[in-house]
C-alpha cells in the first residue's frame, strides 16, 4: 500500500511540474506568481525553491505578470514577443517543475525539469506562436487580442488547475492542445481552398 502511494505522489508531483510548464509557455510569468502564492499560503510545500514562496519573489513575479499581459494586447508587439519570450517559456517550464519536484532522486529532478518542464513550455508556447501568427495573417491582427486572452485564460487556468488537481490540469492543457491543432487544420484547410479557387 505504501508503495502504490508513492507511485501515486510521485505521479500527482509529475502531473503538477508538467501542468505548471504547460502555463509557461502561454504566458511566462503567471504560472511562477500562481506558485509563489499557492507557496505562501502554505497550499504547496517548495522544496528546493523555497525563494519562490517570499513576498519580494511574489511581487516581481506579480509586476512581471501584469508588464507581460499588458504588452501581448499592443498590436505586433505580441509577435514580437512570441519570438523573445520562447527561451524564457522554456527556463520558466523547467525552473516551475524543478520548484514542485520533490523527493525523487535529484538526478531525475533534474532531468525531468529540464526535458519535461522544459520541453512542455516550449511545445505550448511553439503552439500559440504559430495561432497568434495564423491570426496576424488572417486577420491583419486585428483578432490578436482574443488570442491574448485565451492564452492568458489558459495560463490562469492550466495553472490553478494544477495546484487543485495536478493530473486534470494536464488533462486540460492536452484538449487544449488538441483543439488548437483541429483549429489551424481547418484554417488552413480553408486558405488551400480559397488559393484553389484564386
Amino acid at each position: 500500500m505504501e508503495a502504490d502511494l508513492s507511485v501515486l505522489e510521485t505521479l500527482l508531483t509529475i502531473s503538477l511540474g508538467l501542468g505548471l510548464a504547460a502555463a509557461c509557455g502561454f504566458r511566462v510569468f503567471v504560472p511562477p506568481l500562481v506558485l509563489s502564492a499557492a507557496g505562501i499560503s502554505g497550499w504547496l510545500e517548495l522544496s528546493g525553491a523555497e525563494w519562490m514562496a517570499t513576498w519580494p519573489a511574489f511581487t516581481v513575479f506579480a509586476v512581471a505578470t501584469v508588464l507581460e499581459v499588458l504588452a501581448y494586447y499592443v498590436p505586433w508587439v505580441d509577435n514580437l514577443l512570441d519570438t523573445v519570450s520562447t527561451p524564457a517559456a522554456v527556463v520558466a517550464g523547467a525552473v516551475v517543475s524543478f520548484g514542485v519536484f520533490q523527493g525523487m532522486d535529484p538526478t531525475l529532478e533534474f532531468v525531468l525539469a529540464a526535458v519535461g518542464g522544459g520541453g512542455t513550455a516550449a511545445l505550448s508556447h511553439g503552439a500559440m506562436a504559430l495561432t497568434r501568427s495564423v491570426s496576424s495573417v488572417t486577420t491583419g491582427g486585428i483578432a490578436n487580442p482574443l488570442v491574448a486572452t485565451a492564452e492568458l485564460g489558459g495560463a490562469v487556468g492550466v495553472s490553478v488547475l494544477s495546484i487543485l488537481a495536478p493530473i486534470f490540469g494536464v488533462v486540460v492543457f492536452l484538449v487544449l492542445l488538441v483543439a488548437l491543432a483541429l483549429m489551424l487544420r481547418r484554417v488552413r484547410g480553408q486558405e488551400e481552398g480559397a488559393a484553389a479557387i484564386a
